[in-house]
């Protein structure tokens, strides 16, 4: 083909490319007069709504801060002449249309958790906007590590985590989950580094900069503005499918590789199951140990922690769900943080679905009989009110939803629903509800209609028989929730019981087999204190201590503290000033700022650690330690 054909042709894939994205960004953006009321957003998307935001920035390593340009293309209601967006702590210089000329715009009051409305006053011709700004170098949704931080020790590394409403902190948007938008970003960083982001990269080798080297990205489906994701730093990459791969720094990479080599196969179950993969690409980054969460579900590059890496594939149930919210949560997002179930259950059901496909019925079995022991310790422990699916958040931190209810409950509710009418009926319903809101984010009212008009309908009388209401909307654990006995994890059951009433010795245990549920299962059984000398014959004999599976060891510190067992001691201070999942140090933070002797022990510890932990995490800490003994 000759070149000016091959031209012409390629304009017009550019032109049809362009317009398919507006056509889909249409379809998913829901009427302006149909505003979803968003507690924790100043947007007015009745008036005017934000479909995409372009990023052209810089980071800067020396001040710690991201400054450039967010480009936002707009919708705008018959009369709108301004449009509000959501920013916090962000040096806004000027805003320009798409013409180049200056808008006024003016900052409102700031609030602790929401931050600041940024008001823009917009002509009738007004499209897009342009915004020039900079981060604080205290953005909640950005952390600078130095190069004591990182795994190499080298280089410097940059990660953002914008769940649930901290994208605001490093781009100027309308930052709702109901306010879906596609984005590019060009990123400038310095030249040994590599960026990564949640979308296609455009320039996998970057190109050479003045000051450094730039990388290009696009997203091209729209998602909620928390998923807009970005890492820079020392990075690596290693295919492991045709769609797969890893990310880390290249001192973990091969760890990493090995963990995660099941990943294709991962996809291919979750398809079966869900229906087509939509985002191209999946592939995992594996992030520093500051990392505040288990793995973070941004499209195309989950975010991951390093204490999966466990060397023997144990953990890749965290893989699954991750994966699976390539589904719900990415293609069906909750439009409010009050809707955090239809993320997190669906998510967690599908999960276990997954692991089902790929190791069995058994494995399943146990990690179904693991989330719902934490469900039920975490109906003891989260306010009442809390326990309902639905969560009225109005006025709160939309992270005090984040607790175990939406996962193990909304999972739970899904498995009700999938034995009451059999997964051939079940199956292709989840696959056709996926399908129905695809690329859009919806409420739980949303959620039930859809329900009784697809299934419920199938028997009548069954929404009352099925408690439905119940489930969504009242606290605590209806009586028709399913129970799974797992009897691997009975007997490990029966063995913890045997142990501690010293009847058994931990040789005897023949554990050096047991899997990560079966351990969890046995010391979440055994008392709490447990006497010193059944801890010391523990660790004597399997070496816990010093074990390398971070569930495991997490459970074993925890209960180390709940029996005062000081040999432990050394390790517990290691796992905390090494990593800064919350899901490990915040228990363990509270469970020895509880006790007087263990309160000063905490508090120096974490004086120690704070600087390594992620602000989400150390937030997360302080509400812990404000327990007193």
């Amino acid at each position: 083909m000759d070149s000016a054909r091959r031209g012409v042709r390629e304009h017009a894939h550019a032109f049809i490319s362009v317009l398919a994205t507006a056509l889909l960004v249409w379809l998913c953006t829901p009427p302006l007069s149909a505003r979803s009321i968003d507690p924790h957003s100043f947007a007015r998307p009745d008036e005017a709504r934000v479909t995409d935001v372009a990023l052209d920035l810089k980071a800067d390593f020396s001040t710690h801060t991201l400054r450039g340009t967010a480009t936002l293309t707009l919708v705008l209601a018959p009369g709108a002449h301004e449009v509000v967006l959501d920013t916090k702590e962000l040096a806004i210089a000027s805003v320009n249309n798409q013409a180049g000329e200056a808008l006024t715009f003016a900052l409102g009051a700031s609030d602790p958790l929401l931050g600041q409305p940024l008001t823009v006053a917009l002509g009738p011709t007004t499209t897009a906007i342009t915004i020039h700004y900079a981060t604080s170098p205290n953005a909640g949704a950005l952390q600078w590590l130095s190069p004591a931080q990182t795994a190499g020790r080298v280089q410097p590394y940059l990660f953002s985590q914008g769940e649930s409403i901290y994208t605001r902190t490093w781009v100027p948007t309308q930052d709702s989950p109901g306010i879906r938008q596609t984005y590019t970003a060009r990123i400038v960083v310095p030249a040994p580094l590599t960026a990564v982001m949640s979308a296609e990269m455009l320039t996998p080798g970057g190109v050479a900069t003045p000051d450094g080297r730039a990388f290009e990205f696009k997203l091209d489906r729209p998602i909620p503005p928390y998923l807009i994701a970005l890492a820079v730093g020392d990075i690596a990459f290693r295919p492991l499918g045709s769609r797969t791969g890893v990310y880390a720094e290249p001192s973990v990479l091969d760890r990493a590789a090995y963990e995660f080599a099941d990943l294709e196969k991962m996809v291919d179950a979750a398809e079966h199951l869900a229906g087509p993969y939509r985002w191209g690409r999946y592939d995992i980054i594996v992030l520093p140990p500051s990392f505040p969460y288990g793995g973070m579900e941004n499209p195309r590059l989950t975010f991951a922690t390093p204490t999966v890496l466990a060397g023997d594939r144990s953990l890749t149930s965290l893989a699954a769900h991750e994966l699976a919210h390539s589904w719900s949560g990415n293609l069906v997002t909750n439009a409010t943080w009050n809707d955090f179930w239809l993320n997190e259950g669906f998510t967690t059901y599908v999960e276990n679905r997954i692991m089902e496909s790929l190791y069995g019925p058994e494995r399943a079995g146990m990690l179904q009989q693991v989330e719902r022991t934490e469900l039920l310790e975490s109906l003891k422990e989260v306010p009442r009110a809390d326990t309902s699916l639905v969560v009225d958040l109005r006025g709160r931190d939309p992270d005090d939803g984040s607790s175990n209810i939406p996962y193990g409950k909304g999972a739970a509710f899904l498995r009700m629903l999938e034995r009451a009418f059999g997964r051939p009926v079940f199956d292709p319903w989840l696959r056709g509800y996926l399908d129905h809101f695809a690329f859009q984010s919806i409420t739980t009212t949303q959620f039930l209609e859809y329900l009784r008009t697809t299934l419920l309908s199938k028997t009548p009388g069954s929404e009352d028989r099925l408690h439905i209401h119940a489930w969504l909307y009242e606290p605590g654990l209806p009586a028709n929730a399913p129970v799974v006995q797992s009897a691997a994890l009975a007997r490990a059951s029966a063995d913890a019981a045997e142990f501690a009433a010293g009847r058994t010795s931990a040789a005897a245990l023949n554990a050096s087999a047991w899997t990560t549920q079966e351990w969890q299962e046995f010391l979440a059984n055994l008392p709490r204190p447990l006497a010193q000398d059944r801890m010391a014959d523990l660790d004597r004999t399997y070496a816990l201590s010093t074990r390398g599976n971070s569930e495991v060891l997490f459970q074993w510190l925890r209960l180390a503290v709940l029996s005062h067992y000081e040999p432990a001691f050394p390790a517990l201070e290691t796992f905390l000033t090494s990593q800064g999942r919350m899901k490990f140090v915040v228990p363990l933070y509270r469970a020895l700022g509880e006790s007087a002797w263990g309160r000063p022990m905490a508090e120096r510890i974490f004086r120690a650690a704070r600087a390594t932990y992620h602000p989400l995490t150390v937030n997360a800490i302080e509400q812990a330690m404000a327990r007193r003994p």
